[in-house]
C-alpha cells in the first residue's frame, strides 16, 4: 500500500497548491490512501467545513490537525458529524470529535490514521503514550488493518522521536507536523516504522513558517502584536511524504519525502 501524506496545508495558495499537485503525484506514485494536515487551512488558523469538503473532494481521505483546530467556531459543530476531519486523541475527551479513523482505499484495504499532540512546549494535551495504547489495543497490522499511520503534532523534535521509537513495530509510519519545516531524517526504524520527524508545510515558504515575513519581522521585533498574522500569498510548495508499506506484516518497506513546487529542492 501506498500512503500520500501532507504536511500542514497554510492558507489560500496551501490549498492551492494541493489542488494543483494532488491529483499527478496520486498518479505518479501509485497512492492508495492521502492524508493531510489541516489544520492551518482556513486564513492560517484552524479549518471550516468548506475546506474541509474542498479538500476531500480533491482527493484527501482523512485530515488531521493539531492545536489550531478550535480556531474556526464552526468547526466545534462540523468535526461531530465528520469522523475523517480528526483532532488531537490526547485533547480532553469532552471536546467534540475524535483523534482516530479507519480510512479504506479502493480495494477495501483499512487504514487507521491516528492523531495526536505533544506537551512539550504545546497546549495542554493529556499523555500521548497513554492514548496511543489505548488505541492500539485494538487493532494489529496485516490482521484487522493493513496499515496504521500516526500523525504527530509537536514543537520538539526529541518527543516526537521518543513516540516514534515507542511504537516501532506497532505502526506503519509516524510523521510529524507543526513546525512547518520539512526535516532531512525519514527512514525506516530499527522494527521497520517509518519515521519522519516533521513533513513540512504546504504553503509559501517565502515567509516566516507560511505567514506574511513583514508582519512576522516586525512582531518579533517589537514583541507587541499590533495586528493579527496574515499567511503569505505567493507561490506556494508542497511537502510530504510518502511510505510503502507489506501489506501482511502492514510496516514500511520505504519512506521518501516529495516536494513539488518553487520554494524549496525539489525531491520527487
Amino acid at each position: 500500500m501506498n500512503i500520500l501524506f501532507l504536511g500542514d496545508i497554510v492558507g489560500k495558495s496551501g490549498r492551492q497548491v494541493v489542488l494543483d499537485h494532488l491529483a499527478a503525484i496520486k498518479e505518479q506514485h501509485k497512492i492508495n490512501v492521502v492524508i493531510a494536515n489541516g489544520e492551518n487551512a482556513a486564513h492560517g488558523f484552524g479549518i471550516n467545513a468548506k475546506i474541509a469538503n474542498e479538500l476531500y473532494e480533491a482527493g484527501v481521505d482523512v485530515i488531521t490537525t493539531g492545536n489550531h483546530i478550535w480556531d474556526q467556531k464552526e468547526i466545534v459543530g462540523y468535526i461531530s458529524q465528520t469522523p475523517k476531519l480528526l483532532r488531537p486523541g490526547n485533547y480532553p475527551a469532552h471536546q467534540p470529535g475524535q483523534g482516530h479513523v479507519v480510512a479504506e482505499d479502493a480495494r477495501g484495504r483499512k487504514v487507521l490514521v491516528i492523531n495526536v499532540a505533544c506537551r512539550l512546549f504545546m497546549d495542554f494535551a493529556n499523555d500521548p503514550f497513554v492514548y496511543l495504547d489505548d488505541v492500539l489495543k485494538n487493532y494489529t497490522l496485516g490482521a484487522n488493518v493493513k496499515a496504521i499511520f500516526v500523525d504527530v503534532h509537536g514543537e520538539a523534535t526529541s518527543e516526537k522521536a521518543c513516540i516514534a521509537h515507542y511504537l516501532d513495530g506497532r505502526v506503519s509510519a509516524v510523521v510529524g507536523t507543526h513546525t512547518h519545516t520539512p526535516t532531512a531524517d525519514h527512514r525506516l526504524l530499527e522494527n521497520n516504522t517509518a519515521f519522519h520527524t516533521d513533513a513540512g508545510m504546504c504553503g509559501d515558504y517565502n515567509s516566516c513558517i507560511g505567514m506574511d515575513k513583514t508582519l512576522a519581522v516586525q512582531r518579533t521585533r517589537q514583541l507587541i502584536p499590533k495586528e493579527r498574522l496574515q499567511p503569505a500569498e505567493g507561490e506556494a510548495t508542497l511537502c510530504g511524504t510518502i511510505i510503502k508499506t507489506d501489506d501482511t506484516t502492514g510496516l514500511a518497506t520505504s519512506v521518501h519525502q516529495i516536494i513539488r513546487g518553487p520554494g524549496l529542492e525539489n525531491k520527487n
